[in-house]
């Protein structure tokens, strides 16, 4: 029933890089568990009052009902008008959790203390927003698969002052992060990738110039191998030098084995993660896309983008 409601409820949308305003009608206010008991005692003390003729506590229950109406109108007033903003947070691994910034401002200068910010996973966020000023949240989402990954409606709520009153809206966000596939363990790129070599050498000219370490491939020749540091145990390291040919490392959706795609698709993460770290030139296929090798963060990223958002148009035996 109450996602019901919620699917209907009346809702702040933050379109066209304008922030998201709270107006009238998309407040909602409702007693809390201590607001009833406390309507509850002022009843039983006007019941009472009456029933001994008590002026004095006439006086009391009254002061205290207009205490309460009070708190209604400030805990209703504590939300209005405040306007939210998303950005987007950086891409991630699945598994791991989307930290979604969010601004908080009010045009009118007024303080608003004790808001609750809740993206539905029973994570809540406190921030307080002082006079002539804004503040900024960080509303963390869980990353379950990859893909796109959009923060989608935040409920903002507030009991303040006292306590007795819980003033509620929803807003609706259209801030996306991208969730990459989760990394498969690290393991030697073998028979599912392959190598090329480019036609011209790009490392300099000179044989004997040495120009830096990289991680150890098979195929490398040993008079290339550092064994002073396999001596010092930090693994097998190749030494390049100048005039070497560029390597071409290809990922190829179609090396690996008969996998499940997802288990595909989390091999080609940990294979271009280990390509980029070991300064390698690498480009990936996969069916209907293909990224000519190269490197850098550029590269990566937009590798990584295209496992995220693959849909799986093969069956088992081929092409559908």
């Amino acid at each position: 029933m109450s996602n019901w409601l919620v699917k209907f409820a009346r809702v702040a949308r933050a379109e066209n890089g304008q922030p998201a305003r709270l107006g009238a009608r998309q407040l909602y206010i409702f007693p809390t568990g201590q607001g009833v008991l406390y309507g509850l005692v002022l009843f039983a003390m006007l019941m009472g009052s009456l029933n001994y003729s008590s002026n004095l506590g006439l006086l009391f229950t009254f002061l205290f009902t207009a205490t309460g109406l009070v708190a209604l109108l400030h805990t209703w007033r504590n939300l209005l008008n405040l306007q939210f903003s998303a950005g987007d947070p950086a891409p991630l691994f699945a598994g791991g959790e989307a930290e979604f910034p969010i601004r908080v401002s009010e045009p009118s200068g007024r303080e608003h203390p004790a808001l609750e910010l809740n993206v539905g996973q029973g994570k809540s966020v406190r921030v307080s927003l002082p006079a002539r000023s804004e503040t900024q949240a960080q509303l963390r989402l869980a990353a379950v698969k990859r893909g796109r990954l959009q923060l989608g409606r935040v409920q903002i709520a507030s009991r303040y002052p006292l306590g007795l009153f819980r003033a509620w809206a929803y807003v609706e966000f259209n801030a996306t992060t991208l969730v990459y596939p989760k990394p498969a363990k690290a393991q030697a790129f073998g028979m599912h990738s392959r190598y090329t070599r480019s036609e011209q050498g790009d490392r300099g000219i000179g044989a004997d110039d040495f120009v830096g370490p990289r991680s150890y491939r098979p195929g490398d020749p040993p008079r290339h191998l550092d064994w002073k540091a396999l001596a010092r145990e930090r693994g097998l390291v190749t030494r390049q030098f100048g005039g070497d040919r560029a390597e071409e490392l290809w990922l190829d959706w179609h090396q690996l084995p008969e996998w499940d795609p997802e288990q595909r698709l989390s091999r080609l993460c940990r294979m271009i993660l280990d390509a980029e770290a070991g300064g390698m030139s690498y480009g990936l296929r996969m069916p209907g896309q293909e990224f000519p090798p190269a490197n850098g963060e550029v590269h990566k990223h937009r590798c990584l983008g295209a496992l995220a958002l693959f849909e799986n148009h093969e069956s088992d035996h081929g092409v559908v």
